[in-house]
C-alpha cells in the first residue's frame, strides 16, 4: 500500500504532463443508500491537496435522476467530507439539455421528485406531469379503487397535445404511470381520445437511467428504472404487437453520456487532450459496460483521424487550439469494484463466466466482449490505488 505522500506526488507530476481523468460511479461505489462505503472517504482523501482541490480532473456519474446538479453535490460533499461542485456532476438526465430540438414541444414527464422543475432547468418549456395529466383525466387511473372519482368529473381546463415523453426515473405509482404512459402513446399524445393501434408513428421517448438493478441498503440489488422500462415495452408490444422505439437512451451506459462527462473532465484540465479516463464502476452492464463502449468509441475515433487531419497537430495558433480542441481522450480503462451489484462471493460460477451471465440480468441485449473490465479489485480504495500506479498516469 502506497503512502498518500507519495500517491501525491506521484499525481502532481501526472498534471504536468498530459492529465488523466477519473470517472466516479457513486451508488455501490461511494456509497450504499444514504451510508458511505469506509473505502470512499480513504481513497477521495489521496486526489485532494491540503486545500481540499482535487489533483486530477474527476467527474461523479450517476444514473440517479430525482434531484439537480447542485443538489446531487452538496450530499456528496457532505458524505464524502470532500469539495464537489455541479460542474463535477453528471445524472442520468444531464445531457437533455444539449437535445434543444425538444426543448420548444410539450413534453409528459415521468418519474420521482420535483421533475416538472427539472425539466424546466434542463431547457424544456412546456412540461406535463403524470399527476397533471391523471387531475385532467381522473377516468383514466382506474386500478385503484379508492381513488376512483365517486361522480363523473367535470372537464378542467384542457392540456395541449404531448408531443414527446420525458422518462427520468423509476415512478412511485407503476401502474398509475404504465396506464396513463400508453394511453398517451396509444393516442398520439390526446389521451382523451380512443386507442389507435396502427398509428404510423409513435410518439419520441426520451429515456434516463437503464439500470435493470441498484445497490441500496438492502442485502440485494432493488429494482431500477430498466425494470420498469422492461413492463412499459411489454405492455406496448402485447397492445400493438410492434416494439417500443426510443428517441434516445440517456444515463450509462449510453455514448451520449461518456461524451458529456468527458467534456467535464476536460473542462477541469483547461480544454486540454486527456491521456486516459479511469471509469470505476460497480454494475457490469451499465458502469463496465458504457466504459468499455466508450473505450471502443475512442479507439475509432483515433483510427477514423486521416493522415491530413493528423498534420493539423503540427500547426500553430488557433489551428493547434482547433486540433486540440477536437481531440478526445486516447483511452478509457474500466475498474469493477466489489461492494455494490457486483458481488463475486454471492456467485458460484467462476468470474469470468459470471461476467457473461450479468448480461442476462441487462435490460437491453449486450455485446459479451464488452462487459469484460480492465481491472477488478475490492473496492474505490484499491481502484485508486491502483490507476495511481498504471505507468499511464504518467505519459512520458
Amino acid at each position: 500500500m502506497w503512502s498518500r505522500g507519495f500517491l501525491q506526488q506521484v499525481v502532481r507530476q501526472a498534471s504536468t504532463a498530459a492529465q488523466a481523468g477519473i470517472l466516479f460511479d457513486v451508488d455501490g461505489v461511494l456509497l450504499r443508500g444514504s451510508s458511505v462505503i469506509p473505502a470512499a472517504r480513504r481513497a477521495l482523501r489521496k486526489l485532494v491537496d491540503r486545500n481540499n482541490n482535487f489533483l486530477l480532473p474527476v467527474v461523479f456519474v450517476t444514473n440517479a435522476g430525482s434531484c439537480q446538479r447542485n443538489q446531487k453535490a452538496q450530499q456528496l460533499s457532505h458524505l464524502l467530507d470532500v469539495q464537489i461542485t455541479p460542474e463535477q456532476v453528471v445524472l442520468s438526465h444531464s445531457p437533455l439539455h444539449t437535445m434543444t430540438t425538444f426543448h420548444n414541444k410539450c413534453v409528459l414527464v415521468s418519474g420521482q421528485g420535483p421533475v416538472s422543475h427539472i425539466a424546466q432547468t434542463l431547457g424544456f418549456q412546456m412540461v406535463v406531469t403524470i399527476e397533471q395529466l391523471s387531475d385532467q383525466f381522473p377516468l383514466l387511473d382506474m386500478v385503484e379503487h379508492n381513488r376512483r372519482p365517486p361522480t363523473h368529473p367535470s372537464p378542467l381546463q384542457s392540456l395541449p397535445q404531448i408531443q414527446a415523453i420525458i422518462l427520468f426515473g423509476e415512478p412511485i405509482r407503476w401502474e398509475t404511470n404504465l396506464q396513463l404512459l400508453i394511453d398517451v402513446l396509444l393516442t398520439n399524445g390526446r389521451p382523451d381520445c380512443v386507442y389507435d393501434t396502427r398509428l404510423p408513428n409513435q410518439l419520441p421517448i426520451l429515456a434516463c437511467n437503464l439500470d435493470l438493478l441498484w445497490m441500496a441498503d438492502a442485502p440485494s440489488p432493488r429494482f431500477g428504472h430498466g425494470m420498469f422500462l422492461l413492463c412499459l415495452e411489454s405492455v406496448y408490444k402485447k397492445l400493438t404487437g410492434r416494439e417500443l422505439q426510443y428517441e434516445a437512451l440517456l444515463g450509462k451506459p449510453s455514448l451520449q453520456t461518456y461524451q458529456y462527462a468527458e467534456q467535464l473532465l476536460r473542462q477541469q484540465n483547461h480544454n486540454r487532450k486527456l491521456s486516459t479516463i479511469y471509469a470505476i464502476g460497480d454494475n457490469l452492464t451499465t458502469d463496465i459496460y458504457g466504459a468499455n463502449m466508450y473505450k471502443r468509441y475512442l479507439a475509432q475515433q483515433h483510427a477514423a483521424m486521416t493522415p491530413s487531419t493528423k498534420l493539423v497537430a503540427q500547426a500553430t495558433g488557433s489551428q493547434m487550439e482547433m486540433a486540440e480542441e477536437l481531440a478526445s481522450a486516447v483511452q478509457c480503462h474500466s475498474i469493477l469494484v466489489c461492494t455494490g451489484v457486483y458481488n463475486p462471493r454471492s456467485r458460484t460460477s467462476d468470474q469470468n463466466s459470471g461476467f457473461s451471465e450479468m448480461v442476462f440480468s441487462s435490460h437491453q441485449d449486450l455485446e459479451l466482449d464488452l462487459v469484460e473490465p480492465n481491472h477488478v479489485v475490492e473496492d474505490v480504495e484499491a481502484a485508486i490505488d491502483l490507476l495511481l500506479q498504471e505507468s499511464s498516469v504518467i505519459p512520458v
